[in-house]
């Protein structure tokens, strides 16, 4: 089991890191999705420091589970958050006035 968690753990760092690193080089095809996103091309250099400082916590929660721990979390927040505020932002208000 601790073989599969290895493995995990170094492809969702890999996986990190080479994000980071198409942050960090400008990426053309990051650059123009996260146009489409509406996130602005100077916020690039902050994710990407956001995303290696995770996969540096995943690497280093192999031998210190604590902070291999908070980094996953925190990734999975910076992961899922901006999905949840899109989301919501173009979805259609689905509030009903039932009581009139």
């Amino acid at each position: 089991m601790f073989i599969a968690y290895l493995i995990v753990t170094v492809l969702a760092a890999a996986a990190n890191i080479f994000s980071a690193t198409c942050d960090f080089v400008r990426y053309k095809q990051v650059g123009i999705a996260m146009a489409k996103a509406g996130v602005p091309e100077s916020w690039m250099t902050m994710l990407g420091i956001l995303k290696a400082a995770g996969a540096l916590g995943l690497l280093v929660g192999i031998g210190v589970p604590l902070i291999g721990t908070a980094a996953a979390v925190g990734l999975l927040l910076f992961l899922h958050s901006p999905r949840r505020v899109t989301r919501s932002a173009s979805a259609p208000s689905t509030s009903t006035n039932l009581g009139s």
